[in-house]
């Protein structure tokens, strides 16, 4: 029977094979088949011709080649596996370790076993040993320097793709370790070059840093923080001092183009800093514990850029409380019209922080300003609100951004900043909640450890390809040509910022609560609580999507369009009371791009590849569940991975220990299932809460102290 090549290479190139054992190792075994063409009998490609076949006289031939990658394995096999594992059959190993080591184990560590002894030198009698011995001290020299030069391409792709990893001042002993070996293994190497410019940069910036705390300088606060609501405002909302009122122009006052350019620029120089390590979740999950103010920095800067951009937004609609309502919906039609021109520009980032502003309560409930928007800017803003709808995982979002991605097309990874064609479009730049989000479900999916005290490197890998896909957003986000205007970045600084509880009580001063909204946007406040994980760790298709009250994810809620406010969190609550959604966090250090969920724990999984619970969605023995504390910090989740077999004072014990509360007050909680409709499901003590729970809802859960009130429908299980 004649087989066509098209029907042959149909056929998966790349098929699942199990896993075995070697050394203590873990590897998972896959068959690749690799085409090739044999000729028929007397057509070799001998001679000075190059034969040509007809169709008939040739067919095709596949080779099947076994291809292991390492799966997990104690640390030293991991190290040992840098130098000696084969590039060719698992190219992604080396980045895969260096980008995530420091989830596992200090740099210090790895390069305690990475790095070997110098040789011994030479005997005295050298010249005089009989050839055999020769010989084998040769074939020992030998095999050193192979694993030398092993070694050394490591620490080149080390120092040249996560130098931050050497940074320990004041002495940068890695750094230091890693010069002496270079030193006498390759001492006119390219290596050696890039440890000393490292060393020369690290130095300089620590000189730098204390040249600037030695000059005293009158430093200034955060942008806007010297500014308060002004007159006019409920009690809470001071007015503004004698001397700081914001002087020079509105940050409205200058052009769309011109504010949207100055947006992106700021967006562009932070996310091009980011270190893609800080986006772990093993890491990025820690910002929150005492003691850890420093924890991911590059991170936190853009978080804090994209808080600052929403505290704008609405402190320009919201400040001036006497504006009528055809004014300030002048403002809400130049903020829509600023949020397209980054969509133009493909910044996602502060596109969504505009959005999250124009969602959040304090300005959605404004039905007299909402109704005097026209209705091209009211259409627009619907189709960028349709951008970040929270079906799907978001799958809108990332959708389009791997769609912009595209329309650049390949990219060389040494391409010099200016050789980029002029048709190409710069960017895009993210919104980088969306990978922390992922990561953070993957860390908290996933366990380190598995049976044996293996080191789940299989997790690593999975962490690698969002890792990998930041850098090349990184790269390409070199393309932007945008030149910074001082006037806009001014403005900017010194926009009034409002708190949540302020912004929600200037609201309610420019339009007392009312019954309902019907000139409001018609979209409906939908804050989806199932976070789910990227479709890349379920083998599951076609899961439903679900949706309740307090995504953790974004600073506001995430708004889905074309739909009525119908939901009861979207009215205004009873007078006094702060609002039921939360607004942008601006001055909050518990930076809300994302969830913070557990860290590290270890699990005894098979590593048979079992099938990870979605959060919201309910698996056979586990399911990923998120616990708020019923206090006056708004709307905060931990997320726990809960099992059949976890009782009610478990549950709340880790609950307590994610929010960094004393556990020793475990049993003054209780557990509550937050139920559709504004009602709640209290968990019995020492009931089993897989069990118990509602696995309709969900996954959402709040920790209240016994014995306080609240008005709300509780219902017990029966």
């Amino acid at each position: 029977m004649e087989r066509t090549a098209g029907r042959e290479l149909a056929l998966a190139p790349l098929q699942d094979w199990g896993q075995e054992t070697e050394d203590g190792a873990v590897y998972s075994v896959s068959l690749r088949r690799q085409r090739s063409q044999r000729w028929s009998p007397g057509q070799g490609p001998g001679g000075g011709e190059v034969p040509r076949p007809a169709a008939c006289d040739a067919f095709l031939h596949y080779r099947t080649s076994k291809v292991r990658a390492l799966r997990a394995a104690r640390l030293e096999r991991l190290v040992r596996e840098l130098v000696s594992g084969d590039r060719a059959q698992d190219p992604g190993f080396v980045p895969a370790f260096l980008a995530t080591h420091r989830a596992f184990v200090p740099t210090a560590r790895v390069l305690a076993l990475l790095l070997p002894p110098p040789p011994p030198p030479l005997p005295p009698g050298w010249g005089i040993l009989p050839r055999v011995e020769i010989k084998k001290t040769e074939g020992r020299d030998l095999s050193f320097n192979q694993n030398l030069r092993a070694v050394v391409s490591v620490l080149g792709s080390w120092l040249r793709d996560h130098p931050q990893d050497f940074r320990d001042p004041p002495a940068h002993s890695d750094l230091s370790s890693v010069r002496t070996f270079l030193g006498w293994a390759a001492p006119l190497g390219a290596e050696a070059r890039e440890a000393e410019k490292l060393l020369g940069q690290l130095l300089e910036e620590a000189e730098h840093a204390q040249e600037e705390e030695a000059q005293p300088q009158a430093r200034a606060g955060p942008p806007g923080a010297a500014q308060t609501p002004c007159a006019g405002c409920p009690e809470g909302c001071s007015q503004e001092e004698e001397g700081l009122v914001q002087e020079g122009p509105e940050l409205l006052d200058f052009g769309v183009d011109e504010v949207a350019e100055q947006l992106t620029l700021l967006d562009v120089e932070l996310f091009s800093r980011v270190r893609p390590c800080e986006c772990l979740g093993s890491v990025w999950s820690q910002r929150d514990r005492p003691g850890a103010a420093g924890v991911a920095p590059t991170v936190r800067a853009t978080v804090t850029q994209f808080n600052t951009v929403t505290g704008c937004v609405l402190g320009s609609v919201l400040g001036p409380p006497g504006l009528a309502a055809p004014q300030r919906a002048q403002r809400l039609e130049k903020w829509i019209r600023i949020a397209q021109r980054c969509r133009e520009l493909r910044n996602f980032s502060s596109l969504r922080a505009i959005l999250s502003a124009l969602q959040s309560n304090p300005i959605y409930r404004l039905k007299r300003s909402w109704g005097a928007v026209s209705r091209e800017p009211l259409s627009t803003f619907r189709k960028l609100s349709q951008i970040f709808s929270d079906e799907n995982n978001h799958l809108s979002c990332r959708e389009i951004l791997s769609q912009e991605e595209a329309t650049e097309g390949p990219q060389e990874e040494d391409t010099p900043l200016g050789s980029l064609p002029s048709k190409l479009p710069p960017g895009p730049v993210p919104y980088l909640g969306t990978f922390l989000t992922d990561l953070i479900m993957l860390d908290t999916a996933l366990p380190d450890m598995l049976e044996g005290d293996l080191i789940n490197f299989e997790k690593r890998r999975k962490e690698w390809e969002i890792l990998a896909r930041i850098q090349q957003l990184q790269r390409r986000c070199r393309s932007y040509c945008l030149s910074p205007h001082p006037p806009v970045l001014a403005a900017l600084r010194a926009q009034r910022q409002l708190s949540e509880e302020q912004s929600y009580h200037v609201s309610r001063v420019i339009e007392p609560p009312a019954a309902s909204c019907p000139s409001s946007p018609r979209v409906r406040r939908r804050i989806s609580l199932t976070k789910r994980l990227s479709a890349k760790l379920s083998r599951e298709k076609g899961s439903s999507p679900g949706g309740s009250p307090g995504d953790p994810s974004s600073p506001t809620s995430s708004l889905s369009p074309g739909s009525p406010p119908s939901s009861p969190r979207s009215k205004d609550p009873p007078p006094g009371s702060p609002p039921a959604s939360p607004g942008p966090q601006v001055p909050s250090t518990k930076l809300p791009l994302s969830p913070d969920l557990p860290g590290p724990r270890p699990l005894a999984l098979s590593l048979s590849g079992p099938c990870i619970p979605l959060l919201g969605q309910q698996g056979s023995e586990a399911r990923v569940i998120r616990v708020s504390i019923d206090n006056d910090h708004g709307n905060l989740y931990r997320s726990i991975l809960l099992t059949s077999q976890d009782k009610a004072p478990s549950v709340v014990q880790r609950a307590l220990q994610k929010h960094n509360v004393a556990q020793p007050w475990a049993h003054d909680y209780q557990l509550f299932q937050v139920l559709p409709g504004d009602r709640e499901l209290l968990i019995p003590d020492n009931a089993n809460v897989f069990y118990a729970m509602s696995p309709a809802a969900p996954g959402d859960f709040m920790l209240r102290r016994k014995g306080g009130a609240r008005h709300t429908n509780s219902v017990s299980p029966t």
